[in-house]
């Protein structure tokens, strides 16, 4: 990475604009990745062994990007989509 700092300008401009994520959104990522799915689906595909492990971060993800996330609560059980 140094390499290329030292060889282009350029790259030294995309090195500092770095777009960090947040874990929600990371988890976000994974969702739509999987596509419709529960709870217990997801949080065993971002490696965790409970199936309501991702419970709080739900939560927060609904609070801080509602509009990223879908909720289809009239069934059980639930299903979640990122959008």
């Amino acid at each position: 990475m140094l390499e290329k700092l030292q060889k282009s300008p350029e790259a030294a401009i995309f090195a500092v604009n770095e777009v960090f994520k947040t874990y929600e959104l990371m988890c976000l990522d994974k969702l739509k990745e999987l596509g419709r799915s529960t709870a217990r689906d997801w949080s065993f595909a971002m490696g965790y062994t409970h199936r309501s492990s991702l419970a709080k971060i739900i939560k927060r993800i609904k609070e801080r990007y509602p509009e990223k996330l879908k909720i289809y609560d009239n069934r059980y059980p639930r299903l979640y989509e990122a959008l």
